[in-house]
């Protein structure tokens, strides 16, 4: 059976190893917050023995990623229990994740919380997070980390880019407001449920940084370039190409606020702390020592092919079993890295991080 194409819904990412082999955009980007996962650490609140300890990895893909946050929560908490009270990460992401190559990674990557930590368990969970997915009063701390930009669903079709943030459609573009915003929402609620009193969430995602930009503008004008293209040579169809959406979004600083402008608190959630700012492009330092356009435009496509490819791959007429995917996938990738490399140009990246408590006014 193939998908029905459409209004599109999130793919998961490249399985088989690819995301985690393509991600070292993320991997600089989330750094800076683990401050905040080490505070929160640090602070939570703790329930006795025989209590476990619930630790939750939202969007958690292939889990090369969210290695070192882990081990850094579990580290602090093992030092705070004691050896005996059991420690449960619990990863999350869509049920057609590459959860196989998540459990390869948490089994023999050397930097592994599962290798070096006796007494802690690892499992993972097939749901969407803009549902409950955990107990309620099960979670003593959240993590996610480049997620909450994947919007449920893609409200409409974007008539003129693949990224509504580059779309000179307005009713295209509130469309998408209203669904980030009601996204946001239905996230903080499920939390909110999930957390124990007390209980602590980490988020760290793609934003708009202050002067109002999304970021990413050489990689999603070529992208845009590479699809006509594939039009033009009759690889693709020009419908098809215009079903081919990604749905993400960038958040503003107040967008995030939002939901606690009232009285400082969204269903028991405080928003302790909000900073936007401009991640690292890591791909772009390299090119920088290297001199090397082509490294530069393939290792940016590579990014692209793992993260959203898989998505766009979606709106083809046969959906994701579509007997051209794979072709497709291989000329995009080949033609975006060309593009790239032929005029290489740094990448704004601007990110949000924030800490929310629940049950606590934000200090």
């Amino acid at each position: 059976m193939t998908d029905t194409p459409g209004l599109v819904r999130p793919a998961p990412m490249e399985g088989h190893g690819a995301y985690n082999r393509s991600s070292r955009v993320q991997a600089a980007g989330s750094m800076p917050a683990m401050t905040l996962v080490e505070r929160a650490a640090k602070e939570v609140a703790l329930g006795p023995p025989p209590r476990s300890i619930i630790v939750v990895d939202y969007g958690c893909s292939e889990g090369r990623n969210s290695l070192v946050p882990m081990a850094a929560a579990v580290d602090i908490l093992r030092t705070r229990i004691g050896p005996e009270q059991a420690i449960c990460v619990i990863h999350t992401d869509l049920p057609e994740n590459d959860f196989s190559a998540l459990f390869h990674t948490l089994n023999t990557e050397p930097g592994s919380y599962l290798l070096r930590n006796p007494g802690v368990f690892a499992s993972a969970v097939g749901r969407s997070f803009y549902e409950q997915i955990l107990p309620s009063n099960s979670v003593t701390l959240g993590w996610s980390s480049w997620a909450v930009q994947w919007l449920s669903r893609a409200p409409t079709i974007i008539p003129d880019q693949v990224q509504v943030a580059f779309s000179q459609d307005q009713a295209t573009r509130i469309a998408f407001a209203q669904q980030a915003a009601e996204d946001w929402c239905a996230f903080l609620a499920a939390r909110s449920r999930e957390l124990c009193s007390d209980g602590r969430l980490v988020v760290l995602t793609m934003a708009t940084d202050d002067s109002g930009d999304f970021g990413y503008r050489p990689l999603l004008e070529a992208l845009q370039a590479s699809l006509l293209d594939m039009t033009s040579d009759g690889f693709v169809s020009a419908e098809e190409v215009r079903r081919m959406t990604i749905p993400t979004v960038g958040r503003s600083r107040a967008d995030f606020a939002a939901p606690f402008v009232d009285d400082g608190s969204f269903m028991g959630l405080s928003l302790e702390h909000l900073e936007v700012f401009h991640g690292e492009d890591r791909i772009w330092t390299d090119f920088e020592a290297s001199g090397d356009s082509r490294a530069f435009g393939v290792q940016w496509a590579a990014f692209s092919r793992a993260s959203v490819f898989p998505t766009l791959a979606a709106a083809l007429d046969g959906g994701r079993g579509d007997r051209r995917s794979a072709g497709f996938v291989d000329r995009l990738e080949a033609r975006l890295a060309a593009r790239l490399g032929a005029a290489p140009e740094r990448m704004p990246i601007p990110l949000a991080q924030m800490s929310i408590i629940k049950g606590a006014q934000a200090r």
